[in-house]
């Protein structure tokens, strides 16, 4: 990404020569945040969090009971009963295991399936206030090391146009 932005700086140069190129700079994940769909997005998220949350908990208190009822065996019980419970609680670990990774997956594609469209809606508000006024490029905040006075901030101007100011 950062040698994208050098690069589009090292072809922006010659403009600079031939005329006064204008530069923007955008605080795109305030953008983002402060969106009413953000919020929904991320209840949505939270939402399915809590469920796999709850899952998780069951399985890992299925887990533990398995390990203590093993562990409540008496030393009497025949080795065939031991390995048979052993196994049981490796399989189960092995489904938790399994469980975890795709909750991980399954709530990783989600949110990314509810901020994407966000994310489109912003970027497309920041190409429109960018040819209306002209810019010749416009960067994310915090991806250049440093802007000086001739990179203009447009952030409240894509606030102002999605209406969140």
């Amino acid at each position: 990404m950062f040698k994208k932005i050098l690069l589009a700086l090292a072809v922006s140069l010659p403009v600079c020569a031939f005329g006064q190129a204008k530069f923007g700079i955008v605080n795109v994940d305030a953008i983002v945040e402060m969106l009413p769909e953000t919020l929904d997005a991320k209840n949505k998220i939270d939402e399915a969090s809590k469920t796999y949350e709850e899952e998780n908990n069951r399985l890992a208190a299925e887990i533990n009971k398995k390990v203590e009822e093993y562990q409540a065996l008496p030393a009497s019980t025949p080795l065939a009963i031991r390995e048979r419970r052993q196994q049981e609680i490796q399989d189960l670990d092995s489904r938790f295991q399994a469980f975890l990774l795709n909750a991980q997956e399954d709530l990783a594609n989600l949110k990314e399936e509810l901020i994407s469209p966000i994310r489109l809606k912003v970027n497309e508000v920041i190409k429109q206030v960018g040819a209306d006024q002209g810019f010749d490029m416009i960067i994310p905040a915090g991806s250049a090391l440093y802007t000086g006075a001739s990179f203009t901030d447009i952030t409240d101007e894509v606030k102002t146009r999605l209406g969140i100011i």
